[in-house]
């Protein structure tokens, strides 16, 4: 694998940014990996982070580098610091970042697939909403999303007084989280009624994570509109430790089911 990081000015946030990414290679020379590579654009996942981190955190918390080696899988890891992939009401445009800008702007210094069958996007906690939305909003560039302990449904969640300022940056009011869509479950129920064809996701979430109600609640809703989420339930807090595990689930399921498509 190669690990690569790219610096350059974004037209959307006015400011340097830094993308994080991991190209496939083939080699059989590094040790405890083998590395593979197809001959054509390489298929890509955008990992998204969580709120309190940045875009290099997969990398240092994780073995992601050593996983993704034999799947001859691209990652590209974005900052958008504490925005919650969110166009902000007083703040930078990062869903318009991380959305349109991202994918360009690495697809123009990488040999990377633009499509669909060949995209996935997965995150942990405000990375798993992230996931979802770009998802839910964009179901005809994604092959399919994946969440961990993901913070999925901010509209029916108490706003805890440690995020209260940045909520109202983000967010504005309640209501107008909950009118836009930024909202998931207003996401979910926007496909019920237009019938879009989403692409698979699939969630997990740890029973001693404080994040549980929140993703109970969203397949709750999506299974009622009839929009198929694979949820998994297990053993497991809001830790590295969950993540690290179930990140290599998640990429066994994105790749099953990309070949499926």
């Amino acid at each position: 694998m190669a690990f690569l990081q790219v610096n350059f000015f974004s037209e959307v946030l006015e400011m340097a940014s830094t993308l994080n990414v991991i190209l496939p290679e083939r080699t059989h020379r590094q040790i405890g990996l083998q590395g593979r590579a197809s001959d054509g654009p390489h298929p890509t996942l955008y990992l998204l982070h969580g709120l309190s981190d940045d875009h290099t955190i997969w990398c240092r918390r994780t073995s992601i580098e050593r996983y993704v080696a034999p799947l001859g899988l691209a990652v590209v890891m974005p900052n958008v610091h504490r925005s919650f992939y969110t166009d902000m009401h007083s703040g930078g445009r990062y869903w318009t970042y991380v959305s349109e800008e991202v994918p360009e702007v690495a697809r123009s210094f990488f040999r990377l697939s633009a499509a669909r069958e060949d995209n996935f996007v997965a995150g942990l906690s405000m990375g798993g909403y992230g996931a979802f939305k770009l998802a839910l909003r964009q179901p005809e560039k994604w092959g399919a999303a994946a969440s961990l302990s993901g913070a999925l449904d901010l509209a029916n969640r108490p706003c805890e007084e440690r995020i209260h300022d940045d909520f109202v940056r983000i967010f504005g009011t309640h209501k107008r989280l909950v009118d836009s869509p930024d909202n998931l479950l207003r996401l979910i129920d926007e496909a019920e009624m237009t019938g879009r064809v989403l692409p698979r996701l699939w969630a997990c979430c740890g029973r001693d994570d404080f994040l549980l109600p929140d993703n109970r609640r969203f397949i709750a809703h999506a299974h009622k509109c009839g929009v198929p989420v694979e949820y998994v339930e297990n053993e497991g807090a809001h830790d590295w430790g969950y993540w690290d595990t179930h990140i290599q689930t998640a990429l066994k399921w994105m790749l099953a089911s990309g070949a499926e498509a």
